[in-house]
């Protein structure tokens, strides 16, 4: 199996991050694009902080990432802004199952010990690790499934049947 490898800058956010902080959803009305859309990023909690994006920034928030609305536009503006990754203690459903399907990576893990612009390595490949390189110490992720793993490396669902015509076989989890 390929192994993908985030390495970037821990971008903090707290508990219940909805999908209206992510994106308003006022945007979608002038384009769809992640592209354009990613001026916009995370506006109406921190204006500054789209102009601030680095690419490879990893974000890194509490609970419940991605709560409210299941507008995919929250999880592809966040690849629109060359964001591979997210590590969250928990994500909505939702935001969860639109993040795997469009190629960006939902990271379960304690995020307690992570300070904003703490270098981070996230691998994912045979092995799933997690490391703050700031302070030295790995974390445990919570296990991605083999057709997760698979999806996520092949950039989303989409490119995924059109690499494979379908979902590969894959061995039982």
């Amino acid at each position: 199996m390929d192994t993908l490898t985030i390495e970037g800058r821990a971008r903090l956010f707290g508990d219940d991050i909805n999908t209206d902080y992510i994106i308003s959803s006022r945007r979608k009305r002038d384009s769809l694009d992640p592209h354009v859309l990613r001026q916009y990023l995370f506006e109406s909690i921190d204006p500054q902080f789209a102009a601030s994006v680095e690419p490879g920034d990893i974000l890194v928030a509490g609970e419940n990432f991605g709560c409210g609305s299941a507008m995919e536009v929250a999880a592809t503006v966040v690849i629109g802004a060359d964001i591979k990754a997210v590590l969250a203690k928990s994500f909505s459903r939702t935001y969860y199952r639109n993040a795997i399907n469009n190629g960006l990576l939902p990271v379960i893990c304690d995020t307690s010990g992570i300070a904003e612009g703490d270098r981070l390595l996230v691998t994912l490949g045979d092995a799933f690790s997690v490391r703050n390189e700031t302070s030295g110490v790995g974390l445990t992720a919570e296990a991605l499934s083999p057709v997760v793993r698979t999806i996520v490396m092949a950039g989303g669902l989409v490119p995924c049947f059109q690499n494979h015509g379908g979902f590969p076989d894959l061995p039982s989890t």
